[in-house]
Formats: C-alpha cells, sequence, structure tokens
C-alpha cells in the first residue's frame, strides 16, 4: 500500500474511532436502528479499532520518514 494511502486510512480511521468514542454519536445512531443491546459492548470495539488505526498512522509516519533519508 503506498505511504499517503496508508496515512489516510489510518487518520480516518483514528478520528472516526475517536469520535465515535468521546461523542454519543454512534449511541444515538444505534439506539435509533434498536439495538440497544449492544450499547455496553461498544467499547470492546471502539477503543481496540482506535488503537489498531493509531498505530497504522505511527507506522505511515514512519515510513514516510525512512523513505525521506
Amino acid at each position: 500500500m503506498k505511504d499517503k494511502t496508508l496515512l489516510k486510512v489510518g487518520v480516518v480511521g483514528t478520528v472516526v474511532a475517536a469520535v465515535c468514542c468521546v461523542t454519543p454519536i454512534l449511541v444515538i445512531l444505534v439506539v435509533g436502528v434498536g439495538l440497544s443491546s449492544i450499547v455496553g459492548y461498544l467499547d470492546f470495539v471502539l477503543f481496540p479499532a482506535l488503537a489498531i488505526f493509531a498505530a497504522i498512522t505511527v507506522y505511515a509516519l514512519y515510513r514516510q520518514s525512512q523513505r525521506a533519508r
């Protein structure tokens, strides 16, 4: 995967996961659809997703810095 594409995926994924973790946007959407029983389990998915996307971002930045040398 290209470095810029990898960086875009990492940044967008990190921002989306962070917004869903911090604000109740995802909770409102899930309850609105009628799946309120899974609201308690959202943190089990969102926090690892946030960590994975942040790691992708750091890796993409590392690859860009290595190629710049």
